[in-house]
């Protein structure tokens, strides 16, 4: 075994052995793309798929973890976003039937739910914008952390990943911190290793994998597309609570930035309040999302990605994914082994 794998080896350990897994390579959790179909192709490949359970009613929740234990006998985790008013009987159901790994995101949940999933017996993993919320959510019972950057895809937080990273990873030796956000290649998860991290997610380009159910469109909107395409939606207003989303620019853009203004102005003459002026616009994201996403609808619909988009050079298998971001982190650390040397 070359030095480089064998650093590659030691570094990503931590994180296999909390996940389970041949490589601490997550999916991310990508509404109407992260299904049983992706998920499980994720995890048979030796990554670690993740369902993403949005607002997704329960039973359609259950359906989809039962489809994807049908079809892997790999671990796997399911993401619930606590803000989200499925997130309770969701949180529930993954309790009842012991789910491995759970997985928390949209900012911090009511505090009785970690302890569901820990009397549950499963693993516990928190995104975490922030050193202050990393801190809270290990304090309250999370094994694991995932920080995630403003490079990435669909709903993004306002500091960059590196940055993110660089705060964080020296300062949480204890548990697995897993990074997110921009990153397309092995090269830039050897970097973050080696910063401390676990692992890496991986969201852009499994969305144009083979194996993802995204249209055809879409997926060949990804390949097209370059990280200047790639970009965040504008605020005009702190009365409209506007979430960026980070997505190729196109025509849905434009309709959303009418919709943003047109809701100011409501609010302005009173005719709508701020919280219904916030759904209005979830509402719109997510109608959007899978016009773009189901339909194919790539002119109006949302193309929510990463910047990562740039390493989406054309559609391939999740397997040959996952193999070339390890090769490549070993390659780059082989160069580093050499420069020390």
């Amino acid at each position: 075994m070359n030095k480089g794998k064998q650093l590659f080896d030691r570094l990503n350990k931590k994180g296999r052995d909390f996940l389970g897994v041949e490589s601490p390579v997550l999916g991310g959790a990508m509404s109407w793309i992260s299904n049983h179909q992706l998920v499980s192709a994720i995890s048979n490949a030796g990554g670690f798929g993740v369902i993403a359970g949005g607002n997704m009613p329960v039973d359609l929740f259950a359906e989809e973890i039962k489809k994807t234990q049908s079809l892997t006998t790999k671990p796997f985790g399911v993401n619930m976003i606590t803000i989200a008013p499925n997130f309770t009987p969701q949180l529930d159901y993954a309790c009842k039937i012991k789910a491995d790994f759970v997985i928390f995101a949209g900012g911090l949940p009511p505090r009785d739910a970690y302890g569901k999933v820990k009397d549950a017996g499963g693993k516990l993993i928190c995104f975490a914008p922030s050193l202050k919320a990393v801190d809270m959510h290990i304090r309250l019972g999370a094994d694991a952390i995932i920080i995630e950057g403003h490079e990435a895809g669909g709903h993004i937080g306002p500091v960059s990943t590196s940055v993110l990273a660089e705060q964080i990873l020296p300062q949480v030796t204890d548990i697995p911190v897993f990074v997110a956000g921009g990153i397309g290649s092995g090269f830039l998860m050897a970097h973050y290793m080696l910063m401390g991290a676990s692992g890496i997610q991986l969201g852009t380009r499994f969305a144009a994998s083979v194996e993802s159910p995204a249209h055809k469109a879409f997926k060949e909107a990804f390949v097209k597309a370059t990280a200047k395409d790639v970009q965040p939606c504008a605020k005009f207003d702190p009365r409209v609570p506007v979430i960026p989303v980070r997505a190729i620019m196109n025509d849905g853009f434009k309709e959303f930035t009418a919709l943003q203004l047109d809701l100011i102005k409501k609010i302005e003459a009173g005719e709508i309040s701020t919280r219904d002026a916030g759904l209005k616009l979830e509402e719109f994201w997510i109608g959007a999302l899978r016009r773009a996403v189901v339909d194919g609808d790539v002119a109006t619909g949302s193309l929510m990605a990463g910047q990562s988009i740039d390493f989406v050079k054309e559609i391939i298998s999740v397997k040959a994914i996952i193999e070339e971001v390890n090769r490549d982190a070993v390659k780059e650390l082989e160069k580093v082994i050499t420069y020390i040397e």
